[in-house]
């Protein structure tokens, strides 16, 4: 999510436009999302990373960023109802957390 007045450059937006990154989790690259990413987010200064992961029903809030990954995350489980996140230019993204992504169930083998 970019500030209202984010100016492209290029191809491309400043890291100071990002306010928020979120990120569906996929069973391959869970490790990924939470260390790797937490990391390199923090490191560039992204006020808001959000991780939804569907395995665990459940969606983490990093917020504060420092050189090693952010201050704080707040962990908040699906079926909870409205999440509301307080961006840095002052509008306020509302999250559902009853109509998130959940996995398909497998079917039955037999």
């Amino acid at each position: 999510m970019l500030r209202e007045d984010a100016r492209r450059e290029g191809k491309r937006y400043g890291l100071e436009d990002v306010l928020l990154i979120s990120e569906v989790v996929p069973a391959s690259s869970a490790r990924k999302d939470y260390d790797d990413c937490t990391a390199k987010y923090g490191r560039y200064g992204i006020p808001i990373y959000l991780v939804v992961d569907p395995y665990a029903q459940e969606v983490v809030l990093h917020t504060q960023p420092t050189a090693t990954g952010y201050i704080a995350a707040h962990t908040h489980k699906y079926g909870t109802g409205k999440l509301p996140i307080a961006l840095a230019d002052g509008r306020t993204f509302t999250l559902d957390l009853d109509e998130l992504p959940r996995p398909e169930p497998e079917a039955d083998a037999r």
